[in-house]
């Protein structure tokens, strides 16, 4: 790949945290793109490693806790991962929005919800005008389809809904129109109806701006619905990597079809959802080869080996990390 045309480039990222004196790796040499105006869906199970994932993309990771042992994040060509901080804080906001997992911890609660929506504007565009500020902040909120924005304009963040507040999360993310939308989990109530009016809001706003899209999700069927692309992560590594149509129809890893094979379908009502063996493994029992050989049922005699598989391309666009398929593909 043509690193000069891809808007983010993951290389060989690896990190993990300090625990009794003994270094636990979590995310181990991941490599990924996403090039301007895709949208990109990263899925998994808890704990696998994607928000930590996200976090490394604009360097808000919690230091000095996890500590990045190798690799690059390169946004434009530029190394996220060594940039100063003066530079990373014109990114932040301007060029990368970012939508964070909790509502509630994305506020500060002693500021009106009008002064945190427009602090991106504030900041980045220090020439605007107050009214400038202020109009552009209701318009945007009026895209979002927040009810009398005027009046949750001037509200603290304790008194709004939990669906109105996930709006406000996404237009705080947007204000600025940045090139690239990070989202953790937008989606996430247990509300379906808010779900989906989330849902069909980012698709809206996103077809609108035209913005590059990386979701991070433990629910593939929402990744399916805002992205082309998807990357398939189990336990701090890259199984898979293909279009959504590829990795529903033809997925190819043992984990994904197992993942996906346990999502619940109107077609299957009766017959009991299917399940993988086992459990994800804590990041400390993670193996040195396959991390997912134990729990695998199509496992050879080279799984055994202490060497991860790499990435094997078997198709246009479709890579999957598993011996079964070395000789139908080429790294």
């Amino acid at each position: 790949m043509n690193e000069k045309q891809e808007l983010v480039a993951v290389r060989d990222l690896s990190l993990g945290f300090t625990e009794n004196e003994n270094f636990i790796e979590i995310i181990d040499s991941l490599s990924f793109s996403i090039f301007p105006g895709e949208s990109v869906g990263l899925v998994g199970e808890s704990g696998c490693g994607k928000t930590l994932t996200a976090l490394s993309l604009i360097k808000l990771l919690p230091s000095p806790y996890v500590k990045i042992t190798q690799g690059k994040v390169l946004f434009r060509g530029n190394d996220i991962l060594t940039m100063p901080l003066d530079a990373l804080r014109e990114i932040r906001g301007r060029e990368i929005g970012f939508i964070f997992q909790n509502s509630n911890e994305s506020f500060n609660p002693t500021k009106k919800i009008g002064y945190q929506i427009s602090e991106p504007l504030r900041i980045h565009f220090p020439g605007l005008q107050k009214s400038e500020v202020y109009e552009k902040s209701i318009l945007m909120m009026k895209k979002a389809g927040i009810a009398e924005p005027e009046k949750i304009y001037k509200e603290y963040p304790h008194a709004l809904s939990p669906g109105t507040l996930r709006r406000v999360t996404i237009v705080t993310a947007m204000i600025a129109q940045p090139d690239l939308l990070i989202a953790d989990e937008p989606a996430t109530t247990p509300d379906i109806t808010i779900q989906a009016q989330i849902i069909d809001l980012i698709k809206t706003l996103q077809q609108e701006f035209k913005m590059t899209f990386f979701l991070i999700s433990h629910n593939p069927c929402m990744a399916a619905e805002l992205c082309k692309k998807i990357i398939v992560m189990y336990s701090g590594r890259i199984v898979e990597i293909a279009l959504k149509n590829t990795l529903f129809h033809t997925s190819l890893h043992p984990y994904t079809k197992g993942f996906f094979s346990s999502i619940p379908r109107l077609a299957h009502k009766g017959s009991g959802l299917k399940s993988i063996r086992g459990s994800l493994p804590p990041p400390g029992a993670f193996l040195r080869g396959c991390r997912f050989m134990p729990r695998c049922n199509r496992k050879i005699k080279k799984c055994n080996k202490k060497i991860p598989p790499p990435l094997f391309l078997v198709g246009p666009d479709h890579y999957v990390a598993c011996w079964l398929f070395e000789k139908m593909g080429r790294k």
